[in-house]
């Protein structure tokens, strides 16, 4: 019996009770409670709720030992965060969003301090600043020695209270509510016993943000709290949003080692540990990191937890140990009194014996694939912190960044909401498949992925565990609906996603190392994995690394048939183009950089549109904080529509404009000539079809107007099928012997054959021909090769005339029974469509 498939929604009863709210956060970290505490400044009026599926201070934050990194020493630049951050990334972050990062990190810090966090200061009121494992520089705050993430935890609390945003605490988020368009609209939702509701509800929404944290309950052994069961990312899944990079699971290196067999939560020694001068040894008091790294035992964290494990493997050792006797006690009882006391708690004093300590399963740095605003694929639905993978991250996180991503990211969703104000439709019924997993399995499903998609993997173990995480699915006994149950659904949902993820990912790289290729390979795996969950269970892609548009940008194109990789990169080589060192130097010199504005992008033409989501993406680019669509791609507009509305700086619009309009007009302008040669040929079967004759570089987009503008397309490329033309015939000796050497070389491909006299036919239909491309044939000769090749084909044969076509005489060509007309004007020199941006306020 076959296991049944990944449910795509959670068998659940119906929603007893409902809620009303403009936002609601899934969420009670750094990231959820920041995301409610900034819209509450912005609207004052607007009700936010916050969902909790504990306490509210119960989530990963306040677990967080070492601090939060920005730059605030004057002798430090962001310039060199940002590198610091890039090169954990090992090739694989969002430079935009690292600059974002690390741009607006230290107002985004000091805002949380205006909030009531109260980081350690010098005796002179100066704040205190270390250094961890991956930084230059000494840039991390912290609060009560290792208890940064408590305190942090502490203010946000108290000013979420003081702010009087409403929460639900004790309640497990279940699924996305939807609206027919797909916009998310709520979620559905479980409230235990001490919750303030019962049973299973639903709170609508306008907007719902995923702040769920992490999901290191996936592994037996992990640092993150019992919650933190992956609950964001596998609702995100079943909903049908991308999620990103996934098989990049960061392992602390130094976890306190319980002894052979513990579980659950163990305890962290944080890297400031380490950052103050601490250092690894094996069992024989080697210090074996030096030579491994220039940073040694500060060395990213993906470095040291591989040596680590080298280190265990070639020993024969479960742990080593982290030597910090050095401090003494007064050290440890003032900068690491958390630390210290969990030490002593089990047995081991730290001031005259190393600690032993071992990696395990930590932080995911890949999530709900977002953009710079949090917005996920489906619309409507935002994710920060943990649950998210914003690019910031890439293949390995660096230290202390992440409570500083769930600032400046949370703060962003914020704005956006306010600034956008989503507004969804109703919920629709959803009919997606249900299912539960039994919960008695969860501890096999821990087991297996610590055992074979841990801090080593390899292809055999990575199918053994990809075998065990089916063999999970199925069970004998009907599963009841409970929370048990949802949450270990949830993990075997991420369990699956997350494996299948690290057995395509064939290289060494960051967080993820393969036993089996165990090298970096930018050549094939400089890129993403982008999974998404259908009813036949995961479908994963590779997108190649690149600053990406906006996931919602990147899933239309690819909707339409494009690549969001090379739209990305025909962008950038046009504002290479356009912008050089110096940049909009008009622009620069005569508008203020605070100046904002809002644009219409309007019709000056009546015609077809084609190329929206293009043009939105060059604004975007260069910083559009809204973009709002009045039209569709295909469809007709007259002169003086609003094909479009942007907002953002004047500086932005104004050098983001040529490049958006050029290829916008341009790509209207094929659409609408189109749509003129299929409006002269309404009411005949045959079809306007283009060809090759494309503009450098704009082949996929041009053909993608011609769609537009309800023509088809022809070959992409010279492999897609083979043309015969006159000089192959020649070469060859004849069109039958051209016919047979292309045959016998490439005997599955589609041949066509292109003849331009009337006697060739016959051969060519002798030959087997499945398309015939008649070429300058007047519309007498066309009539009659469609007669000839009624007559005489056993197989259908297709026709295309090409060659001489103008609009006055499509009608009569089309009229013959052809089936195609190839009209290469339609790519090569359509007129552009007038349109222009017209700036307001």
């Amino acid at each position: 019996m076959s296991a049944p498939a990944i449910p795509l929604r959670l068998t659940a009863p119906a929603p007893g009770w409902t809620v009303e709210a403009d936002v609601v956060v899934i969420g009670s970290g750094i990231a959820g409670l920041t995301v409610a505490l900034r819209h509450a400044e912005l609207e004052p009026s607007a009700k936010v709720l916050v969902v909790t599926k504990d306490v509210l201070s119960a989530g990963s934050t306040r677990w967080a030992q070492g601090g939060i990194a920005a730059v605030l020493d004057p002798r430090d630049t962001p310039g060199e965060h940002l590198n610091d951050t890039l090169l954990a990334g090992v090739g694989l972050c969002d430079t935009r969003a690292v600059r974002t990062l690390v741009t607006e990190g230290p107002g985004a810090l000091r805002r949380l301090m205006e909030r009531g966090a109260r980081f350690d200061r010098t005796p002179d009121g100066e704040l205190q600043l270390t250094r961890e494992g991956g930084h230059r520089r000494r840039r991390i705050v912290h609060a009560g020695g290792d208890a940064t993430g408590a305190e942090v935890q502490r203010a946000l609390i108290e000013a979420a209270r003081a702010e009087h945003i409403e929460v639900i605490e004790h309640a497990l988020v279940l699924d996305l509510l939807k609206d027919a368009r797909g916009r998310a609209t709520g979620v559905t939702l479980h409230v235990m016993g001490e919750g303030a509701r019962d049973g299973v509800g639903a709170v609508r929404a306008r907007a719902v943000v995923l702040a769920t944290g992490g999901m290191g309950q996936v592994y037996s052994a992990t640092t993150n709290p019992a919650v933190s069961t992956g609950d964001g990312v596998a609702l995100a899944l079943r909903a049908g949003a991308v999620v990103r990079d996934i098989e990049f699971v960061q392992f602390h290196p130094t976890v306190l080692w319980l002894g052979e067999g513990s579980t659950g939560q163990q305890p962290l020694i944080s890297e400031a540990v380490r950052g103050e001068g601490a250092y690894l040894v094996d069992h024989e008091g080697g210090r074996f990191m030096q030579g491994v790294h220039e940073l040694a035992d500060l060395a990213p964290r993906d470095v040291v937890a591989k040596a680590i494990m080298r280190t265990m493997r070639e020993t024969g050792r479960d742990h080593v140990y982290l030597d910090g006797r050095h401090f003494g006690r007064e050290k440890w009882e003032s900068r690491f009194p958390t630390i210290y006391a969990v030490c002593r708690e089990h047995g081991i004093d730290p001031v005259t014996e190393p600690i032993p300590v071992a990696p395990a399963a930590h932080y995911a740095s890949g999530g709900v694939r977002t953009d710079l605003h949090g917005r996920t694929s489906i619309e409507g639905l935002y994710a920060c912190g943990e649950v998210a993978c914003t690019g910031v991250h890439g293949a390995n996180r660096l230290a202390s960044n992440s409570l500083l991503e769930g600032l400046v990211f949370a703060e962003r969703i914020a704005e956006h909401i306010h600034a956008v104000r989503p507004s969804p439709g109703e919920p629709a019924a959803d009919g997606a498949a249900t299912g539960l997993v039994d919960p008695r399995v969860r501890p096999r499903i821990q087991a297996h992925m610590s055992t074979g998609a841990s801090v080593l993997r390899s292809r055999e173990s990575l199918l053994a565990t990809a075998r065990a995480l089916r063999d999970a699915r199925w069970t004998p006994v009907e599963v009841p609906a409970c929370t048990e149950s949802w949450e270990t659904t949830n993990l075997l949902t991420v369990a699956t996603v997350l494996t299948g993820a690290a057995a395509a990912r064939l290289e060494t790289r960051g967080s993820h190392w393969r036993e089996d290729y165990d090298t970096r390979d930018d050549n094939d795996w400089l890129g993403h994995l982008d999974v998404t969950l259908t009813e036949e269970g995961p479908r994963m892609t590779y997108t190649p690394h690149g600053d990406a548009m906006p996931p919602r940008l990147a899933q239309e194109l690819t909707a339409a048939g494009l690549d969001p990789a090379e739209v990305d990169a025909l962008i950038d080589r046009a504002l290479a183009e356009d912008l050089q060192e110096a940049g909009d130097v008009t622009s620069l010199a005569t508008i203020p950089a605070e100046q904002s504005c809002v644009g219409d992008v309007v019709a000056r033409k009546d015609g077809i549109v084609a190329g929206l989501a293009v043009a939105e993406a060059v604004f975007v680019r260069l910083g559009a904080a809204r973009t709002e669509r009045r039209a569709k791609d295909g469809e007709r507009v007259r002169a003086g529509d609003v094909l479009m509305t942007v907002e953002g700086p004047v500086r932005a619009m104004l050098t983001a404009e040529r490049t958006a309009l050029n290829l916008l007009t341009h790509l209207s302008g094929v659409a609408t000539l189109t749509g003129r040669w299929v409006e002269a040929l309404s009411g005949t079967a045959a079809r306007v079809r283009d060809s090759r004759k494309t503009l450098p570089g704009l082949r996929a987009l041009e053909k993608y107007a011609v769609r537009c503008g309800g023509g088809v397309n022809h070959r992409m490329s010279l492999s897609d099928a083979a043309l015969i033309k006159d000089n192959h015939v020649v070469a060859a000796g004849g069109v039958a012997e051209a016919f047979r050497a292309v045959r016998e070389r490439y005997p599955d491909l589609p041949i066509e054959v292109e003849i331009d006299r009337l006697d060739q036919l016959e051969a060519v239909l002798d030959e087997g021909a499945g398309e015939i491309l008649l070429d300058n044939f007047t519309i007498e000769d066309t009539a009659r090769a469609v007669q000839v090749v009624k007559n005489r084909a056993k197989n259908r044969v297709a026709l295309e005339a090409s060659g001489g076509l103008t609009l006055e005489s499509a009608r009569s060509v089309a009229e013959t029974g052809v089936d195609y007309l190839a009209v290469g004007a339609l790519t090569h020199s359509a007129p552009a469509l007038d349109i222009a941006l017209d700036l307001r306020g």
